[in-house]
Order: structure tokens, then C-alpha cells, then sequence
């Protein structure tokens, strides 16, 4: 099978992972270019990792060899350069989020769609052996009915992240702690037990940092069968916590840990799983392996050779925007809000 031709576009701090995977993929992926409007940041990659570089995103979109385009730019950049991608005919691995505001995210799904174009979304966390475990747990009924479901992520930033041009702002992250970091997290939850049906929230910006946007999150949540459960996100916890799910069900419970899943049955059995591959939690936000991030993009990769939907398509990733942006209005409301 021939290797598949992609565009890299955003060789910043992100691109790492990314381009490790890409090397050991090397056997089914081709990288034709990769582009960065900083010159320097085209050179140190192009050294680094051996690919080739470009000079102008044009290069990548008007070459018909080229079948997908990985897009790793700040946010508020993806909702155009997904719709260049679409006018040039070309899938998209897209990091997350998908954009910085509701109505962006939600037209860039959309413009993926009528294109025909297969939208993979960087949401790394849904692939670590612990997640798939707990899934499984909870699809063949392990757990029972689920009575309540949580999420706690506990990061820690330094204020010199924060001090990097854009960074934890609205106009080019679109949020702070809970559309930059408990994303994944808060995907996971979703993935496991559903959307809220309703959320009662408060935001804020600690005496911890000096940023536009929130550092620390609050949020009880309520589900259409009842269950009921919380969320707890901030960057203020030194030195940085691995995140934790739980969920508890009418025959057990189970708590994910960053890289462990401990599950007790009423029966008596249990079960427990350890994950090394996970990190990020504190002052080095890149501070993982890169393994994760290599199963997404095989993952879309079959699926572009399968014409199937990858794994965490756009439309799955519309779910936990529609939390965070639930979130984020209770907070700013002080009324609790459906989704």
C-alpha cells in the first residue's frame, strides 16, 4: 500500500509528539512539507526530524500528492485553514480544540462534512490502555448503572506560561484551564457516561496567576437517568496531580488515575491496570511520551484508508465543547444551564 502524502502546518511546542509518531509511522506515512511562518522554527524542525520544510502554506494545500494535512497552529487559526484544507479536497488531523468560540467549532465540523473530508481530532487521552479498559468496563455492564460520574484535573502552570504571547486568552486559545488543558479529560468523561443533561457552575481567575481567562473551574452535574457528579479543573494545583475520573455504578466503581484504572465489584473481584504512559500534569506541559498521540494518528490513518470515521471525529468532539461552553455560561450566568 502506498504511504499516505501529508502537510504538516504549525511547528510549534505541540508539533513534537506529533512528529515522533510520524517517524515511527514512517512505513505508511509520507510528510511531503512542513510549514511554519518563523523561519527558525522551520529549521530546527527540519534538522530535528529530517522532514522537509515549506515556506508557504499554499505550498502544502495547492499539491494534489498531498492527501491530509495535520494542523497544529493556535486555535483560533483552524476554523480557516480547515476550510482551505476542504476547497483543496484534503483530510485533516486536527490538534484540539477545534476552535475558540461555539459557532467556530461547529462550522468547521460542518465545512468538513459537506467536503467530504475524514476530520480527525488530537483528543490523545481516549487511547491510553487505562481509558479503553474502563470503557470496556462500562459497555459490557461491569459497573451497572451509572449513579455518578466525576472528573477532577489538577494541573500546575508557572505564571512564565501564562507570559507567553497568547497564551490563556480568549482571542487566541479561546479559554484557559478548561479548553486548554481538562479537555482531555473532560472528553473522557463524556465518552464514558454521556453529556450532562444539566450544570450548575462557578469560574474564576485566582490570585495564582495573572491571565484574561479561567485558572480554576467548578462544576456539579446532573444526567438524564440521574446520576449526578462534579468537575474540578484548575492550573493552580503545585506541583501538578495526574487527572482522575470516577464512576460509580449499581455494581461497582472504578476510578481512573492519570496512568492506573483500580475498579471494585460488589462481587468481590477488582481490577487493576497501570498505564506508564502519561504525564503533562506540571510545569512541563509536554513532559509524556509520545505513544498516545502515535495511536491517533494510526488510527486515522486507517481511516482514511477504510473511508471510515476516525475514532474522534469532529462530531465527537463537539461534545465536550458543548460542556465546557455549558461551563463556562453557568459560571458567567449564575444559572444552572442544559445541554
Amino acid at each position: 500500500m502506498a504511504r499516505l502524502r501529508i502537510g504538516l502546518m504549525g511547528l510549534g511546542m505541540a508539533s513534537a509528539p506529533h512528529a515522533k509518531s510520524l517517524l515511527d509511522l514512517k512505513d505508511r506515512v509520507e510528510v511531503a512539507a512542513a510549514f511554519s511562518p518563523t523561519p527558525a522554527r522551520r529549521k530546527t524542525f527540519s534538522e530535528t526530524y529530517g522532514f522537509p520544510s515549506c515556506d508557504a502554506a499554499e505550498t502544502i494545500f495547492g499539491d494534489p500528492s498531498i492527501a491530509a494535512v495535520m494542523i497544529l497552529t493556535p486555535p483560533n487559526t483552524h476554523l480557516e485553514l480547515v476550510r482551505e484544507a476542504a476547497r483543496a479536497g484534503k483530510h485533516v488531523l486536527l490538534e484540539k480544540p477545534l476552535e475558540v468560540a461555539w459557532e467556530k467549532a461547529e462550522a468547521l465540523v460542518e465545512t468538513a462534512e459537506r467536503a467530504g473530508i475524514k476530520l480527525g481530532i488530537v483528543l490523545q487521552h481516549r487511547f491510553r490502555a487505562v481509558s479503553e479498559a474502563l470503557a470496556k468496563l462500562i459497555n459490557e455492564g461491569r459497573l451497572g448503572e451509572v449513579v455518578s460520574a466525576s472528573a477532577r484535573l489538577h494541573n500546575w502552570r508557572p505564571q512564565s506560561y501564562y507570559d507567553q504571547p497568547g497564551r490563556g486568552t480568549r482571542a487566541r486559545d479561546g479559554g484557559g484551564v478548561l479548553l486548554t488543558q481538562a479537555i482531555h479529560t473532560l472528553d473522557l468523561l463524556v465518552s464514558f457516561a454521556g453529556l450532562p443533561e444539566e450544570v450548575t457552575a462557578y469560574a474564576a481567575t485566582s490570585k495564582v496567576h495573572s491571565m484574561e481567562t479561567e485558572d480554576l473551574a467548578m462544576a456539579a452535574i446532573r444526567f438524564a437517568n440521574g446520576a449526578i457528579g462534579s468537575i474540578s479543573a484548575t492550573t493552580c494545583a503545585y506541583p501538578g496531580y495526574p487527572d482522575e475520573i470516577d464512576i460509580i455504578g449499581t455494581r461497582g466503581m472504578a476510578r481512573l488515575g492519570g496512568r492506573s484504572l483500580a475498579a471494585f465489584f460488589h462481587d468481590g473481584t477488582e481490577l487493576l491496570i497501570e498505564d506508564e504512559m502519561a504525564g503533562g500534569a506540571g510545569a512541563d506541559p509536554m513532559a509524556f511520551p509520545h505513544h498516545h498521540h502515535r495511536a491517533v494518528l494510526a488510527d486515522f490513518l486507517d481511516a482514511v484508508d477504510a473511508g471510515r470515521e476516525p475514532r474522534v471525529n469532529g462530531r465527537e468532539a463537539l461534545k465536550v465543547h458543548r460542556l465546557i461552553k455549558a461551563i463556562l455560561s453557568a459560571a458567567e450566568s449564575s444559572q444552572p444551564q442544559g445541554l
